[in-house]
């Protein structure tokens, strides 16, 4: 939370807003409108400052039911422009793994996977309903791991990093102007024509 100023207590003066997901349905204005509503209820429990990214990546992904979800061009953050949010440039490029249906494999579910940590038993069910086998009793998580992708066609795709936008939060304007963002403003991304 580096982002926000060393002055806010990480996990309660300062948070990490993951996703935005509203319904198709939605006025254009909805993501903006909500995302300042919830802003607003954060300031009311102390919450000072937000931190959130936006993927640019274009990824699209296959649902249960056949149809394609996701977003073709990928995202660069309108709706935090749209709020005045503070544009501090890209995340850490990476190297992720990309299911055959599209989703990206989270390093941290990869994780918790080779460690045998809670939630391990329901990767391993969403990695064999892509058509992995069973895991044999007794194997070595990593290396099982690293045998099915293959076999799935996992692969691994290199990442640019997701755009990354700090917001001070406040009930008041006094309240929001306090909050100190510690890295330096960047021009908004655009797309290119």
């Amino acid at each position: 939370m580096a982002t926000l100023g060393a002055q806010k207590e990480p996990y309660s003066e300062a948070l990490e807003m993951s996703r935005v997901c509203l319904s198709p349905s939605v006025a254009s204005n909805g993501e903006s409108f909500t995302v300042a509503a919830a802003l607003r209820l954060a300031a009311g429990h102390g919450v000072r400052g937000v931190v959130t990214y936006a993927d640019p990546v274009a990824r699209l992904r296959t649902l249960p039911d056949g149809r394609t979800a996701g977003s073709p061009h990928g995202h660069l953050g309108v709706i935090y422009q749209a709020l005045s949010a503070t544009y501090t440039g890209r995340s850490t490029a990476r190297t992720v793994t990309v299911l055959p249906d599209g989703q990206v494999l989270p390093a941290r579910s990869i994780a918790k996977f080779v460690a045998g940590d809670r939630g391990a038993d329901g990767f391993e069910r969403r990695i064999r309903a892509l058509g992995a086998p069973e895991r044999p009793a007794g194997a070595d998580r990593r290396t099982w791991l690293r045998t099915v992708l293959k076999q799935i066609g996992a692969r691994s795709s290199r990442h640019p990093g997701t755009h990354r936008y700090a917001m001070p939060v406040g009930r008041t304007s006094t309240e929001r102007t306090r909050t100190v963002i510690g890295l330096g403003a960047l021009p908004y991304p655009k797309h290119v024509a």
